[in-house]
């Protein structure tokens, strides 16, 4: 039986656990990060915390014989996926679609939290969906007040003005819109995630008219192979054989 890991805690990387070990054509170990306290585990093998750089994940695919190697992390764990890239072991990039803005959307796109600070500076009610690993570019912010949301609570250095909502979505376009607006935001500030799990809040900024600074997703490495659904990445994992997988030659 050959074996997959897959790298994540996304919705995505639950969806294709489950499926796989559904199959039960593979031995599945799923590898989450250990920032959540109480994370959803998937079906299968799971294991938590880092591997000490590409050399760690190298070390640790070839002890578990592993045969292809998914990363199905958030969009924004730019590191965990340069070091997959750079592991040499055969690998999948499992990324949802980003947003795209509609008829009626206020936003600006920005290359990086800290160009996101700078555009609310002088904003009066901020709404943060950033995570709380984010909070520290926003620190140095002593005017905005800040609404923080994340599943665990933060760590200093925080904004001195700040309020923390501890949630987990899915979350709804009525209740984000009431939220919205009973805290009085001005901004929402979000990551381009893509999905459905939180996409209600801009849906609910769209119908109050509040502007979003949309942060852009860091680049992938170059020559990654990358599916945008788990349909299509099930598929891809079936010509395991082609030797491109992986945009290896």
């Amino acid at each position: 039986m050959r074996t997959v890991l897959i790298l994540g805690g996304t919705g995505e990387a639950r969806r294709l656990a489950t499926a796989l070990c559904a199959a039960g054509s593979w031995r599945v170990i799923s590898s989450l990060a250990g920032r959540v306290a109480q994370p959803v585990r998937p079906p299968g093998e799971v294991r938590v915390g880092g591997f000490g750089g590409p050399a760690g994940l190298a070390a640790y695919a070839r002890a578990e014989h592993v045969s292809v190697i998914v990363d199905a992390t958030h969009p924004f764990a730019a590191r965990m996926t340069a070091n997959a890239a750079a592991a040499g072991v055969p690998l999948l990039v499992l990324r949802r679609p980003g947003w795209l803005a509609g008829p009626g959307d206020r936003w600006q796109r920005v290359p990086s939290l800290a160009a996101a600070a700078s555009s609310v500076r002088e904003a009066s009610r901020v709404f943060l969906t950033t995570g709380r690993q984010s909070l520290p570019a926003f620190a140095h912010l002593t005017a905005p007040w800040f609404l923080s949301r994340s599943v665990d609570p933060p760590e200093p250095p925080v904004p001195p003005r700040l309020e923390v909502l501890l949630d987990r979505g899915p979350f709804t376009v009525e209740g984000e819109t009431a939220l919205l607006r009973d805290r009085a935001i001005d901004v929402l500030v979000t990551k381009d995630s893509g999905g459905g799990l939180t996409a209600a809040k801009l849906t609910a900024a769209r119908t109050l008219g509040i502007p979003v600074v949309m942060v852009d997703r860091p680049p992938l490495p170059p020559d990654v192979e990358v599916t945008h659904t788990v349909p299509e990445l099930l598929a891809r994992l079936d010509t395991l054989g082609d030797p491109r997988i992986g945009g290896r030659d």
